[in-house]
């Protein structure tokens, strides 16, 4: 069966997974990290591609980001793993590929389900600084955690509007957020969200698919339209005849 193409909606969200070779670590040391981060910070300013959240865990990364044009997300993550995975291998001598296949991608209804995936991305770091309970504890995977929770200004992220939406200062926004990590998402969302991605269908209403089409984004980077869900299962209906 053929590959289907990778969905790509200028201008809309996109939550982004990027996963590593299996028994390969995605960052062996801190140095590691902050080369992802900038690398990350970097291809997002080249190709015009805002990250409003991230996490680095220890086999994979989540991104959702909004690239403004088409076939920016795919030069964003194309610079990110070629700048990345060079300097990975020439610190820790070793060739080839970092990456467990191409970079998945799913699109994301802004209006409903940003802050969810909001929540999917820092609920990992979020979980593991309330998991320490003693100081030689798994320090929490890089984030934009603290962006969120007012705790330092991370140049990487430029938030949505839907964020900025959650209060009128920032100490209202954290707030908010804090409450809305306290509860977290239930297990059907979060398993929807990370499906979503891997599949690369759109998370969002019949009411938001109908708008892609109709703004023409629903394509891949070199503009070749694609489904944005899946088929239905089964056989099509039958459609009765009009009787005599």
């Amino acid at each position: 069966m053929a590959r289907l193409p990778r969905l790509e909606c200028p201008s809309f969200p996109h939550l982004i997974v990027q996963r590593v070779m299996s028994g390969v670590p995605l960052c062996v040391d801190e140095a590691d990290q902050s080369w992802l981060w900038q690398c990350l910070l970097e291809a997002g300013r080249t190709h015009d591609v805002a990250v409003h959240a991230y996490v680095l865990m220890p086999d994979h990364f989540y991104v959702l980001a909004t690239p403004a044009g088409a076939g920016a997300l795919g030069a964003f993550m194309q610079s990110v793993g070629r700048r990345y995975v060079a300097t990975y291998n020439r610190r820790h001598a070793r060739q080839g590929s970092l990456w467990a296949g191409r970079f998945r991608a799913t699109v994301i209804d802004p209006a409903r389900y940003l802050l969810d995936a909001m929540v999917f991305i820092e609920s990992h770091p979020w979980q593991q600084e309330h998991q320490a309970s003693t100081p030689t504890a798994e320090v929490a995977a890089p984030s934009s955690l603290g962006q969120h929770l007012n705790r330092r200004t991370d140049p990487l992220i430029s938030d949505h509007a839907a964020f900025w939406a959650l209060g009128n200062t920032p100490f209202d926004r954290e707030a908010a957020w804090r409450k809305r990590l306290e509860q977290g998402l239930s297990a059907e969302s979060a398993a929807a969200l990370a499906q979503a991605a891997d599949k690369g269908w759109v998370r969002g209403d019949e009411a938001f698919v109908r708008l892609l089409q109709q703004q023409g984004g629903a394509g891949n980077a070199s503009g070749a339209p694609r489904r944005l869900v899946p088929a239905r299962r089964g056989r099509p209906r039958k459609v009765a005849a009009p009787a005599d």
